[in-house]
C-alpha cells in the first residue's frame, strides 16, 4: 500500500514538472508599446528600453503599435537593432484605423518577427528623401522652368509636341531611365536603403520585391493589399483579435522556436515614463532652439552683471540641455554657428558704439541660422517660421532698446568724472593756515585742494568753476562782507 502511494506521488510530481514550463509560458504577459508620431530619439529610447524590460520580465510577446509618418534614420536603426537582438518576439501592429507606417515605420514593420495591420491603415513611401517627393520629382523641381516647358513641348517619335505618346508599358519602361537622372548622393541613399529593407525582408520571409519598390518608387499599400502580397501576416481589428490570431503560432527568435499562447493573455500597456517625456520635450527642434537662445542670453547677462548668479545658472543649464538635444538631432553646423554668431553680435551691441549695425546684423545671422538649423525635411522635425520670426522680432526689440538708451545717454551732460565736477556746489572742509584763499573741499566723497580769488572760510558754499591738475578753482556762492 505504501509502495502504491509512492508510485502515485512520483507520477504526480513528474506530470507537474512537465506542465510547469507550459503553465509559466501561458501566464506570461504581453507588453504593448505605442509609437504615435514622428520617430525620434525619445521614441527610440522608449522602444529599446521597453523591449529590454519585456525580456527581463520574460514576457512572451511585445506588440509595437505604430502610427507614424516616418522619422530619423538613426532612431529607426536603433529600434531595428533592438528588435533583431530581442529574445522576445516583436509584433509590429499598424493601428488604429486611419493610421500609417510610412517611411521609417515600414522598415520597422519589415524587421519585426510578426507584421500586422488594422483595416483602413496603410504602409510604404519608404524613399529616404523628403516625404511625398520622389527622387525624380526632386530632380525636376531643380530644373529651370524653361527646361521643364521645353521637355513638355518636346515631340515624341510617336506623337506631336505637348501630347502624350506611347502606352503605359512604354512609360514603365522609361521609369528606370528617369530614376537614373537623380544626383549621385540621392542614388547612394536610395541604394543603401533598398539593400537594407531587402535584407530585412529576406530575414523575415516577406515580399522583398515590393519592399524595394517602396524605397525606389515610394509606393504604398493598404492592409488588405499588404496581406495579399505577403508584406504582412495578419489583419486584425484590435489587439485582442490579433492575440487570438497569434495563439498557437511558432515564431523563430534568435534561431530558436517559440510557441505563443496569447489567447486571453494579460496585456501590459507600457506608457512612456518621465524620462521619455523629458527627452521628447528637449529633442523637439523648437524647444532645443529656445533652450540654446535662453542659455546664451543668460550667460551674456551674467557676464554683464557678475555675481548676480541667477542668469548664469539658468543659462548654463539651458545651454547644456540644448547641446545634448542637438547632438541627437540631424543639425546643420553652419546653422548653429550662425545662431551663435548672431547672439554674440546682438550682445556686443550693448558694449560697442556701432549704432545698431552689429545688432541688426546679428538678427539676420540668427534668423538664417534658425531656418537651416535642422538638416531634414521630415515632418515633426522642422522649426516653425512663426517661432523664428517671434525670436527675431524679440531680439530686434532688445537691440532697438539698447540703441535708444545709448543715444539718449549720449545727449546727456556728463555728470561724473573730471567733467562732472564743473558747476557742482560743494562745502569748504577746511582753510589752509596762512593762506585764506586756499583750502579743501569734498567732491563726490573725495578731498580736493581748492583755490579761490577771495578768502575762504570753513563750511562755506562754493562753486567749482575749473580744474587745474589736482586742484579746483572755486568761487563763493555767498557775497563777501563789505561788498
Amino acid at each position: 500500500m505504501f509502495r502504491k502511494w509512492l508510485i502515485w506521488l512520483f507520477l504526480a510530481a513528474l506530470i507537474l514538472a512537465l506542465l510547469l514550463p507550459t503553465m509559466a509560458f501561458a501566464a506570461a504577459r504581453v507588453t504593448l508599446l505605442t509609437i504615435d508620431g514622428a520617430i525620434g530619439p525619445a521614441n527610440a529610447d522608449y522602444v529599446v528600453r521597453g523591449i529590454e524590460r519585456a525580456a527581463e520580465e520574460e514576457n512572451q510577446l511585445v506588440i509595437l503599435k505604430m502610427d507614424t509618418p516616418g522619422g530619423l534614420d538613426t532612431s529607426m536603426r536603433s529600434i531595428i537593432k533592438a528588435i533583431l537582438t530581442s529574445p522576445v518576439p516583436v509584433a509590429a501592429y499598424v493601428a488604429p484605423g486611419g493610421a500609417r507606417a510610412a517611411s521609417a515605420g515600414t522598415y520597422i514593420l519589415y524587421a519585426s518577427h510578426i507584421a500586422a495591420m488594422t483595416p483602413g491603415t496603410n504602409l510604404g513611401a519608404a524613399t529616404p528623401v523628403a516625404v511625398g517627393i520622389t527622387p525624380i520629382e526632386q530632380e525636376r523641381e531643380r530644373q529651370p522652368a524653361r527646361d521643364r516647358e521645353a521637355e513638355k513641348e518636346k515631340p515624341d517619335k510617336q506623337g506631336k509636341a505637348g501630347e502624350p505618346s506611347g502606352t503605359e508599358e512604354d512609360a514603365a519602361a522609361k521609369a528606370p531611365e528617369d530614376r537614373a537622372t537623380t544626383t549621385p548622393m540621392t542614388q547612394k541613399q536610395v541604394n543603401d536603403a533598398a539593400a537594407y529593407i531587402r535584407g530585412l525582408a529576406q530575414l523575415r520571409g516577406r515580399n522583398a520585391e515590393w519592399a524595394e519598390r517602396a524605397v525606389r518608387e515610394a509606393v504604398s499599400l493598404t492592409a488588405d493589399e499588404a496581406l495579399k502580397q505577403k508584406v504582412i501576416e495578419h489583419v486584425a481589428a484590435d489587439v485582442p483579435a490579433l492575440l487570438a490570431q497569434l495563439d498557437g503560432k511558432t515564431i523563430k527568435v534568435l534561431g530558436q522556436d517559440k510557441r505563443l499562447n496569447t489567447k486571453g493573455a494579460a496585456v501590459a500597456d507600457l506608457e512612456p515614463d518621465w524620462r521619455t517625456n523629458v527627452l521628447a520635450a528637449i529633442t523637439n527642434p523648437s524647444v532645443a532652439l529656445l533652450l540654446m537662445t535662453i542659455g546664451i542670453y543668460g550667460l551674456i547677462f551674467e557676464f554683464m552683471n557678475p555675481g548676480f548668479g541667477v542668469p548664469g545658472v539658468i543659462g548654463a543649464i539651458c545651454l547644456l540641455l540644448a547641446l545634448y538635444a542637438l547632438q541627437l538631432l540631424p543639425i546643420n553646423y553652419a546653422g548653429v554657428a550662425l545662431i551663435l554668431l548672431g547672439i554674440v553680435f546682438m550682445a556686443a551691441e550693448a558694449f560697442l558704439p556701432s549704432f545698431g549695425i552689429l545688432g541688426f546684423g546679428g538678427i539676420v545671422a540668427f534668423v538664417v541660422g534658425a531656418l537651416i538649423l535642422i538638416d531634414t525635411e521630415l515632418p515633426g522635425f522642422g522649426i516653425p517660421p512663426v517661432l523664428i520670426g517671434t525670436l527675431g522680432v524679440t531680439s530686434a526689440l532688445l537691440v532697438a532698446g539698447t540703441v535708444g538708451v545709448a543715444l539718449k545717454t549720449r545727449k546727456r551732460a556728463v555728470t561724473s568724472g573730471a567733467a562732472g565736477m564743473i558747476g557742482s556746489i560743494v562745502d569748504v572742509v577746511s582753510v589752509a593756515e596762512g593762506a585764506e584763499r586756499e583750502g579743501w573741499v569734498r567732491i563726490e566723497g573725495e578731498l580736493w585742494r581748492a583755490v579761490s580769488d577771495v578768502p575762504l572760510r570753513r563750511a562755506q558754499k562754493v562753486k567749482v568753476v575749473a580744474r587745474e591738475g589736482l586742484a579746483v578753482a572755486v568761487v563763493p556762492m555767498e557775497p563777501q562782507q563789505g561788498e
